[in-house]
Order: C-alpha cells, then structure tokens, then sequence
C-alpha cells in the first residue's frame, strides 16, 4: 500500500494526472502492488508561491521540468525490485507525460505494517492479540 506524492512545476492538470498513473502503474508491474491500492497527493508548483530548488548533484543536468516522486511503503521490497521501479517510472514519466528521465528525482522510504493507518483509527495490519482494548480500559 505505497503512498505517493508526486510535486511538479508548472505543470497542468493533465500532466499531473499522466504522472500518477505512470507511478502507478510501474508500482503495480515492478513490486506486484494492486492495481487499486492508490493513494496518491499530485501537487503542481507554480514557481512563486510555491517552487522547487534543484541542484546537478551526480553531474545531471536537471531543468525547470523536474519532478520529485516520493514513495513510501511497507518494508520487504528488494534492490532489484526497486531498481525496476525506477526504471518503469522514468519511462512511463516519459510516455505518459513527456517527462525527460533526468528530471524524475525518485525516493522511496520503508516503514513496518505498525505505521500505516488506512482509515477510521485502525491499524489494519496489525493483528490485534487484545492487549489493546484491556490497556486502553484501564
């Protein structure tokens, strides 16, 4: 169950939508995710108000068409299926909404079934062994 925040620059609304289905799809192909597992914040910038700074670092080249996808998810994933997922991002980006691959600016951050909430209170993953209906009575 990743939760994706996609943050462009000037980009419409139409181009956000084409890079959260590119996200999303390469989630479902390269981690094996559900197809409706997604849940995603699309937020375009418009360089006054709101900005993004980038830097070369690595030596690329980055422009005013960078886009930042941060990816969290439950631990467990391999470097090779994360590998993959960049990848497929970077060229659906491009496919999907014109995206140079140098601009995709990835990062993907882990945490344990304990740290998701999907809805009304409940840690879903967790398996409730009833220590916490008696801890919270007394």
């Amino acid at each position: 169950m990743p939760f994706v925040r996609i943050d462009a620059l000037r980009a419409d609304s139409a181009t956000l939508d084409a890079l959260g289905r590119a996200v999303q799809e390469a989630i479902v192909e390269s981690l094996g995710v559900p197809a409706t597992d997604r849940f995603q914040v699309l937020v375009s910038h418009d360089g006054i108000a709101s900005k993004l700074t980038y830097d070369n670092y690595l030596g690329i080249e980055r422009d005013d068409g960078i886009v930042f996808v941060a990816i969290m998810m439950r631990e467990g994933r391999t470097t090779a299926q994360k590998q993959a997922l960049y990848r497929r991002i970077a060229d659906l980006a491009k496919e999907y909404a014109g995206m140079d691959p140098r601009n995709v600016f990835i990062s993907v951050t882990e945490n344990q079934s304990v740290d998701w909430s999907m809805g009304n209170g409940i840690a879903q993953y967790v398996v409730d062994t009833g220590m916490a209906a008696s801890a919270i009575s007394t």
